[in-house]
C-alpha cells in the first residue's frame, strides 16, 4: 500500500470530522475505503455528502450502504433510491433500520418499474418482496406470478382483499383466490368475491351459503356480479330461511 492510501486509510478510521471529510473527498479514495468510511455508524452527515459525490462511492454496494446509512441527508438517499438496481430497491424496502420514509420510495420506484421488468424477476419479487409490491403484483397477467405472490408472507388479507375490488383485478386472480386454500376461507375475501363481476357463478353461490342471509342480502346491494348471478344466490337464501 503506498502512502497516499496509507494516509486515507489511517484518516479513515479515525476520528476527526476534518479528517474524514478531507478523505471523503480525497480524488484518490478507493471504493474499499469508501466501503469502510460507510461502515462507521458514527460518521457525520457533511462525510456522508462528501461521498455521495465522490467517483469511489458511485458503486452498487457504496450506493446501497449510503442510501442505508442512518445518518445520510433524506434529500441524498432521496435522490440514489432512483439509481438503485430493481432487488436493490426491493431490499431497502425489507431493511428494517432503513427510515420509513426511504423505504416508502424505494418501494414507490419499485412499483413504477414492474411492467418493464421481465418475467422471471417479477416472479421473484412476487414471492420476496415487501407485501405491498407483491399486493401490486396480484394484478399481473401472469398466473403463476398471481399464485406466487399469493404465498408472499408479507401479504395481507386486506392487500388481496383490495387487489380483488380494484376495476383492473382480473380473472386470473380471481379464479386465484376462488381456488386457494387460504384465501378462499377468510370472510372479508368471500364477501370481496360476491362483490366482483368476475367471479364464477358456482363459486359465488358458493360461498355465499357460508354467510348469514342478512350478510348475502347487504353484499348483494353493492355487487357487481350479473343479475341472474344474484338471482341464483337470493333464491338459495330464500329456501334457507323457509327451511
Amino acid at each position: 500500500m503506498g502512502s497516499k492510501s496509507s494516509s486515507l486509510a489511517e484518516a479513515a478510521g479515525g476520528s476527526s470530522a476534518e479528517a474524514l471529510e478531507s478523505a471523503a473527498a480525497d480524488l484518490g479514495l478507493t471504493e474499499d475505503l469508501a466501503l469502510a468510511l460507510l461502515q462507521r455508524a458514527d460518521l457525520p452527515s457533511e462525510v456522508l455528502e462528501r461521498l455521495s459525490k465522490s467517483r469511489a462511492a458511485t458503486g452498487r454496494k457504496a450506493r446501497m450502504a449510503l442510501v442505508g446509512h442512518p445518518r445520510t441527508p433524506r434529500h441524498i438517499s432521496m435522490s440514489l433510491v432512483r439509481q438503485l438496481f430493481t432487488f436493490d430497491l426491493m431490499q431497502v424496502a425489507l431493511t428494517p433500520t432503513v427510515a420509513g420514509d426511504i423505504k416508502v420510495a424505494a418501494e414507490e420506484t419499485l412499483l413504477k418499474r414492474l411492467e418493464s421488468v421481465s418475467s422471471g424477476a417479477r416472479l421473484s419479487l412476487a414471492r420476496r418482496a415487501s407485501g405491498r409490491v407483491a399486493g401490486a403484483l396480484l394484478l399481473d397477467p401472469e398466473a403463476r406470478v398471481v399464485q406466487v405472490a399469493l404465498e408472499n408472507p408479507r401479504l395481507t388479507e386486506a392487500m388481496v382483499r383490495q387487489a380483488l375490488l380494484r376495476t383492473e383485478s382480473t380473472p386470473v386472480l380471481i379464479n386465484a383466490v376462488c381456488e386457494h386454500p387460504k384465501w378462499s376461507l377468510r370472510r372479508e375475501i368471500r364477501l370481496a368475491l360476491l362483490r366482483s363481476e368476475k367471479t364464477p357463478v358456482d363459486c359465488a353461490i358458493e360461498f355465499a351459503r357460508t354467510l348469514t342471509p342478512a350478510q348475502v342480502q347487504e353484499v348483494l346491494r353493492s355487487s357487481r356480479l350479473p343479475a341472474f348471478a344474484k338471482s341464483s344466490i337470493l333464491s338459495e337464501v330464500r329456501e334457507r330461511v323457509q327451511k
